[in-house]
């Protein structure tokens, strides 16, 4: 009987690329995906506590016939007990360009934790649309 004997092949160099060789693959790519993860979780839930879910809630509730100088606008802010509101009140023209604003520090009365306001914004020319941007806690 013929024994047959069987070889490593031969590649010729550089054409299908460098061979593996046994060595263990790092754990510092691994470590650096970890931590920046970890660091990417820490600063999204700072901005969340800071701008995320507020207890500050408004609502457009309409606004009056504007002029050419100025428009009232009427709104509802719920606000936590004891505490004041600091509202961004803005009034927009038809074509919907700002035409004025104006930021306003809002009080609820003693217990109360919701609050109506009506605040004029001048306006540079006539507006048609006033909004409420936004209420944060008051400085």
């Amino acid at each position: 009987m013929s024994e047959t004997r069987t070889t490593a092949p031969v590649f010729p160099p550089g054409r299908y690329g460098r061979r593996r060789s046994g060595r263990r693959r790092s754990v510092l790519p691994l470590l650096v995906l970890v931590a920046v993860l970890a660091v990417s979780l820490v600063v999204s839930l700072k901005l969340y506590q800071r701008f995320g879910q507020t207890d500050y809630d408004a609502q457009i509730v309409g606004w009056s016939e504007p002029t050419d100088k100025e428009m009232v606008i009427q709104f509802r802010v719920r606000v936590p007990a004891g505490q004041s509101a600091s509202c961004t009140l803005r009034a927009r023209d038809y074509d919907g360009f700002e035409v004025g604003r104006r930021t306003v520090v809002v009080t609820p009365p003693k217990g109360e934790t919701d609050v109506e306001v009506k605040e004029t914004v001048t306006t540079t020319k006539r507006g048609s649309v006033g909004d409420v941007l936004g209420c944060s806690p008051a400085a």
